[in-house]
Formats: C-alpha cells, structure tokens, sequence
C-alpha cells in the first residue's frame, strides 16, 4: 500500500471534528466533564490549527488524518495528535507507518495522548516503544516515544 501525505485543508475540518467527538463519546467519562466546553475547545484547536494537520492517502484515497506537532507542554518535544482513519483503513497497518514515520523524522522525544480504555491503542503505541509517563484527567495516559532509548519498532 503507497502512503501520500498532503497538508489538510479547511474543508477537512468538519471531518476531523467528526472523528475527535466519536472519540470522546466513545472513551471519555462523560458524565464528569463539561461536555459542550470540550466539544467547542476541540473545534477551535481543529479549525485554528488545521495547517498542523495532514491527510493521509492510501493508493490514492483518503484514509484518515493526524497532526504532528511542537508539544505545547514541552518545546523539547513533538507531539503526535488526533490519528483517525476512517474505518475501512483501521488495521492495515496504516497507523503503525504514520507513527513510525513521525518518530523516524524526530530528532526529540515523541508524545502522545491516548484514552486508557482505548486498549488497542495503547497496545500498539507500546508495541512501538512508547512508554506511559503519567496520567491525564483520569481518563488518559499520555506517552512518550524516546529515539535514543535503543528502540527498533519505530525505526
């Protein structure tokens, strides 16, 4: 399978938001957040920085997106964000290449959030090196990739 990858483009923003509101219907505990604050705070993160994110293409189709960026927390590290496929392209591989590929282009520390009931998830972010660092609003574990840690999967 041939990966592209091409900037994102404003038309995908709904898209994406689509994508980041399933997550948190499906793994955060919504019953203990201000629901609508975190759907408006992940629209706004989506929409203002849109040129952080890339589409994802597979033998030419689109199969999903993610964002790749300066870690806000934490300038000496990247931070991968918002990996979603679209589900006929979920377990082909396709998101092993993209974060094998953003650790390989790091000369720094990759990390990344991820929602703990998110098993398979975190399952593959561990097979790939990615250790659990601390936790995040009770709901998520955020992990880092280190590239001098002597790791191969990513590589």
């Amino acid at each position: 399978m041939k990966l592209e990858y091409r900037p994102a483009q404003d038309s995908d923003i709904e898209t994406i938001y689509t994508f980041y509101k399933d997550l948190i219907d499906r793994y955060e505990d919504v019953e203990n957040i201000d629901y609508e604050k975190v759907l408006l705070w992940g629209r706004r993160k989506i929409s203002g920085g849109i040129s952080d994110y890339r589409c994802i293409f597979a033998d030419g189709q689109k199969a999903g997106y993610y964002c790749f960026q300066e870690y806000y927390e934490d300038k000496s590290c990247m931070e991968i964000d918002d990996l979603y496929f679209f589900p006929e392209y979920r377990g082909k591989g396709i998101g092993t290449a993209v974060l094998q590929k953003c650790c390989r282009e790091s000369t720094v520390p990759v990390v990344l959030y991820v929602f703990k009931k998110n098993r398979r998830a975190v399952s593959l972010y561990r097979k790939l090196g990615f250790e659990i660092i601390a936790e995040a609003g009770g709901t998520r574990y955020i992990m880092k990739y280190t590239p001098d840690a002597g790791y191969s999967s990513a590589g």
